[in-house]
C-alpha cells in the first residue's frame, strides 16, 4: 500500500498507509505555516491581536510532533497519535476545535489499516460531529460549518481516488469559507471571512498540493520555523537556567523523578508516564537535571536557556521610564488540600500582581500567545493540592481551560469563565483557599461579573464595527469586548471610554498601563483622572501587556 513517497500526477491513489497519512499531515502543517499570518489578519475586530492562524499552527505542530518519529503503517494508529498531540497542544478556541476535529477523524479510522476515500469520508463525518459537541453553543458561519459541509460533500463523493477527493474537498472548503459572512453578520460587517474556516482550507490545500507535486515550503523554511510567542522573560538569579527535555524509557518512576529533579531548583514541572516524562526546571547548573535524566532513559528535545541573558536583553529594549516588574515575584506557599488557582496572565507585570494576590501558578498567555491544554495541565500538576480553579482571563482560552479540566486525573479542576484580566483579578481577590469549593466558585464568579473592562489599543485596518467607523492607525476603545469609540489621542480615548463605561456611578477605577506606555505618561494620565473623578478611588498599576496601551477595570 502506498506511503506516498513517490507519486506521479497520472497515478490513481486508491489508498495510502500510515506513512502516507504522516506525509499528508506534514504538508498540511508546512502550508499552514506559510499562510497562518493571512489567517491571523482575518480578525473581526481591527486590533493587533489576531491569533487564529497562530493557534491552529501551534496545534497542528503539536499533532505532527506526535507522529514525526513514528514508522507505523497503520492509519488508525497514526491518526490516534495525531489526536493525542492535537489535544495536548491545542491553543485558543480555534485550536481546541481543530483538536476535536482530529479526535473525531481518529475515532472514525481507529480500526483502519489504510486510508481510503470511504475511510476519509467516515473520518470527516466523525470529526464534524465531535467538533460540534465540543462547543456549548455552536455558531454557523464558523469553522464548524466548514467542517460539516466538507463531511457532507465527502459522504456523497463517488470516486475512489484520494487525489480527486482532496481536490473536491478543497473546492468545497473554499466555497464554504466564502459563504461564512452570509451566515454570520459580524463577519459581513467587518468585511472578512471566518478565519478558522480559512485555516482549515490551508490544511487541506496543503495535502492536495503534496499529491499534485506542488511546493508547500517557501525559501527553504521547515515545519519548525515558527516558534511559540512568549511574554516578558522570567529571571531568578539563584536559578538562571531554564532546562527542558523529554526522558523516554520503559519503566520510568515519574514520582521519584519528579521528587529528585524538583529538589535541584525552582519552577519544576515534571509530568508523564512510565514510558515518557516531560521535564521543566529552573536550575543553577543545567548539567544536574540533564545528567540525572540521562541515567534514567533516552533524552530527547533538550533545551537550555540562559534567562539572565534574556532578561538583560529585555531591560535594554524596555521603553524608557518603565519600571521592571516580576523579577523577584514571590510565589505564595500553597498548602496541601487548599484551593489554589492557575491563572493566565499576558505579561510579567500581571504575573507579579496575581502572585501578590495569592495565585498558585501563573502561565504567560493572552492574545497572540494562548497557552495550550498541556501548558495548563502542567501548571495544575505543579501544585500540591487536588482542588484547583483555573482563571483563563481571555475568551479565546476558555475552551483550552475546560479541556484541561476534563483531562486532569485525580484532581478536581474547575474553571471560572473570566474573559478579561480585570475579571480575573476580581475573582482572585475573592478566593478563599480554605472554603467549600462550590461556594468559592460562586463567589468568584459573582465578583468577576461585577467588573467593567475597558481596553485601549491602535486599529490595524479600516473597518466598520457596531456602526463605528475605524481608520487604520486610530486609537480605539473597547468596553467589555465591544468596540465603542475611536479617537486620535490615547489619553482622550481613555477619558471618553470611562464616560461611556459609566465610571461616574462606580467607585474604583484601576488603570493598567502596557508595554508601549512610559511610567511618566501613565502618571500624568492618573493625575488627570483624579482631577476628573475626585471622589473615586483610582489606582495605577504596571501591567506591561502587549498590544493594549491601557486595560481599565471599573467597579
Amino acid at each position: 500500500m502506498s506511503d506516498l513517497s513517490t507519486i506521479s500526477l497520472d497515478e490513481t491513489i486508491h489508498a495510502c498507509n500510515g506513512l502516507g497519512l504522516k506525509r499528508l499531515v506534514r504538508a498540511s502543517l508546512t502550508w499552514l505555516e506559510q499562510n497562518h499570518e493571512h489567517v491571523n489578519s482575518l480578525n473581526v475586530f481591527p486590533v493587533p491581536d489576531g491569533d487564529t492562524g497562530t493557534n491552529m499552527l501551534l496545534t497542528m505542530r503539536s499533532a505532527y510532533n506526535e507522529i514525526e518519529n513514528s514508522d507505523s503503517e497503520h492509519v488508525g494508529q497514526v491518526a490516534g497519535l495525531l489526536s493525542n498531540g492535537a489535544l495536548m497542544g491545542s491553543r485558543g478556541n480555534s485550536g481546541v476545535i481543530l483538536s476535536q476535529l482530529w479526535r473525531g477523524f481518529a475515532r472514525g479510522l481507529q480500526d483502519d489499516q489504510t486510508l481510503t476515500v470511504e475511510g476519509f469520508a467516515r473520518g470527516l463525518e466523525q470529526a464534524s460531529r465531535m467538533a460540534y459537541r465540543a462547543v456549548q453553543t455552536p455558531v454557523e458561519g464558523t469553522m464548524l460549518t466548514v467542517s460539516r459541509e466538507m463531511a457532507e460533500a465527502a459522504a456523497d463523493y463517488e470516486s475512489d481516488d484520494l487525489r480527486d477527493l482532496l481536490q473536491y474537498l478543497v473546492t468545497v472548503c473554499r466555497e464554504s469559507v466564502k459563504r461564512t459572512p452570509d451566515l454570520l453578520p459580524v463577519l459581513k460587517d467587518a468585511g472578512v471571512v471566518d478565519s478558522g474556516g480559512m485555516g482549515m482550507m490551508y490544511i487541506f490545500e496543503g495535502m492536495l498540493r503534496y499529491l499534485n507535486n506542488l511546493p508547500v515550503e517557501a525559501d527553504g523554511e521547515t515545519v519548525h520555523a515558527a516558534h511559540d510567542q512568549h511574554g516578558e522573560p522570567e529571571y531568578d538569579p539563584e536559578f538562571p537556567y531554564d532546562v527542558q527535555f523529554l526522558i523516554r524509557g520503559e519503566k520510568l518512576d515519574v514520582d521519584r523523578i519528579r521528587q529528585d529533579i524538583e529538589a535541584m531548583g525552582d519552577s519544576g514541572v515534571i509530568v508523564g508516564d512510565p514510558t515518557l516524562v516531560k521535564v521543566h526546571i529552573h536550575v543553577a547548573n543545567p548539567g544536574d537535571p540533564i545528567g540525572y535524566g540521562a541515567q534514567h532513559g533516552q533524552l530527547m528535545d533538550v533545551v537550555v536557556e540562559n534567562m539572565y541573558l534574556q532578561y538583560l536583553d529585555f531591560l535594554r529594549d524596555r521603553p524608557i521610564g518603565d519600571v521592571p516588574m516580576g523579577v523577584n515575584s514571590h510565589k505564595p506557599t500553597i498548602e496541601e488540600g487548599s484551593i489554589a488557582t492557575v491563572v493566565i496572565a499576558p505579561s510579567t507585570g500581571f504575573e507579579e500582581i496575581f502572585y501578590s494576590l495569592g495565585a498558585g501558578a501563573v502561565i504567560h498567555g493572552g492574545q497572540t500567545m494562548n497557552p495550550s491544554t498541556k501548558d495548563i495541565l502542567e501548571a495544575v500538576e505543579s501544585l500540591p493540592t487536588d482542588r484547583i480553579i483555573v482563571l483563563p482571563n481571555n475568551k479565546n482560552i476558555l475552551m483550552a481551560a475546560e479541556q484541561a479540566s476534563a483531562q486532569a486525573n485525580g484532581r478536581t479542576v474547575c474553571v471560572v469563565p473570566t474573559v478579561t484580566v480585570p475579571q480575573g483579578v476580581a475573582a482572585q481577590l475573592a478566593l478563599d483557599p480554605r472554603g467549600e469549593l462550590d461556594d468559592v466558585l460562586l463567589t468568584m464568579q459573582d465578583m468577576a461579573s461585577l467588573v467593567e473592562t475597558g481596553e485601549v489599543t491602535t486599529a490595524t485596518r479600516n473597518a466598520t464595527i457596531n456602526d463605528v467607523q475605524v481608520a487604520e492607525g486610530e486609537i480605539i476603545g473597547l468596553h467589555n469586548g465591544q468596540l465603542i469609540i475611536t479617537g486620535s489621542d490615547t489619553d482622550g480615548v481613555v477619558l471618553d471610554l470611562l464616560d461611556r463605561m459609566g465610571a461616574t456611578d462606580l467607585e474604583l477605577i484601576t488603570l493598567y498601563y502596557g508595554e508601549t506606555v512610559t511610567q511618566q505618561d501613565a502618571l500624568e494620565l492618573l493625575d488627570t483622572l483624579r482631577e476628573r473623578y475626585p471622589e473615586h478611588e483610582i489606582e495605577l498599576q504596571h501591567g506591561g501587556q502587549p498590544h493594549y496601551h491601557y486595560i481599565i477595570s471599573a467597579e
